[in-house]
């Protein structure tokens, strides 16, 4: 497994640059292309073959139930949004769910104030985890695997860090959902968008918000990493919104995107069973945290993030997720 996520990452090359404003992209290039078939969760859900619901009448919050009809397996991202029942939900980690099967998945809520149903089933809106935020949920999830085996959050961390991001971004909500931030933001994220488009060949993307690498996502098919495409940049131009400072220009150095990816390829790696199908490979050092997605000999997705950057994209004083856990008595 661990061969496999290095190879993969070894063997990606690196496009030309796109910009706007604050936050820029190097595409990651590759001939090769996974042989895996499988849906993307909105696909299945538009399709009625996929229902995503509590986990039982009474729901618990780090947890839902993904019934899959379908003969395929389904394919749900890593911080991808999770809107209806009784609270929205983001993914902890990226799943491949087995066709024909019941999957209890590993969920964080993003809508603090509320705990009451609005629909039975959830569906996708298009939105992931803003950049920071998932960056640390990463951090947490490694944690959280490594000493407990499970892939928890640090909830209160992630409603701590939606909190701020709407206080900054003046965007109010009576429940505290993540998504009114990206209502509220939505003219502004277009505008961004307009000015970045996948090209051939492309598998993943590195992104850099004021000049630091922000965060690498890579799939094994370039038709996943286009569709996924669509929520990936959002999420990173939501935090470089974030971060923008009006008249001030920042250099892009190609040279960090390469060191970037060659800490990704030596940070060690290690492999768990995935929620899914599959093998859940965390990787982690001390310049980067992410994970990886395999089944067989093939990478399904790989995303990681960097510990530390200048741009500000860990939050200073931010407690590990098992000192939260201490200081909590769990």
């Amino acid at each position: 497994m661990k061969d496999i996520v290095r190879h993969y990452l070894e063997a990606l090359e690196v496009g030309p640059r796109q910009a706007f404003r604050n936050l820029a992209l190097f595409p990651l290039l590759s001939a090769a292309t996974a042989s895996l078939d499988y849906l993307l969760l909105e696909d299945a859900l538009a399709q009625g073959l996929v229902e995503v619901l509590e986990k039982d009448e009474e729901g618990a919050v780090p947890e839902l139930k993904v019934v899959n009809r379908s003969p395929s397996m389904v394919l749900i991202l890593d911080g991808e949004e999770l809107v209806g029942a009784k609270q929205n939900r983001v993914v902890n980690t990226t799943i491949l769910i087995m066709g024909k099967t019941t999957t209890v998945i590993p969920v964080s809520c993003v809508e603090q104030g509320r705990w009451s149903y609005r629909a039975r089933n959830f569906e996708t809106q298009g939105r992931m985890l803003p950049q920071r935020l998932r960056a640390g949920k990463a951090r947490q999830v490694n944690e959280s695997v490594r000493a407990f085996g499970k892939f928890r959050s640090d909830q209160i961390a992630l409603w701590d860090g939606i909190a701020e991001q709407a206080e900054r971004r003046s965007a109010h909500s009576p429940t505290g959902a993540m998504a009114s931030i990206y209502e509220k933001e939505l003219p502004n994220l277009q505008e961004f968008t307009r000015h970045f488009s996948p090209v051939e060949g492309q598998v993943g993307a590195v992104f850099l918000i004021n000049g630091e690498v922000a965060g690498l996502d890579a799939f094994g098919k370039q038709e996943t990493f286009s569709r996924a495409f669509s929520k990936l940049l959002p999420s990173y131009a939501l935090d470089g919104l974030d971060l923008l400072e009006p008249g001030k220009k920042h250099r892009v150095f190609k040279r960090k995107v390469s060191a970037f990816l060659r800490a990704s390829c030596d940070a060690p790696l290690y492999p768990h069973p995935s929620v899914g199908v599959g093998t859940d490979v965390r990787m982690e050092s001390e310049d980067i945290a992410g994970f990886a997605l395999v089944l067989g000999k093939e990478l399904v997705h790989v995303s990681s993030f960097p510990r530390e950057t200048k741009g500000g994209f860990i939050r200073a004083g931010m407690r590990s997720y098992s000192q939260r856990r201490r200081n909590r008595g769990l």
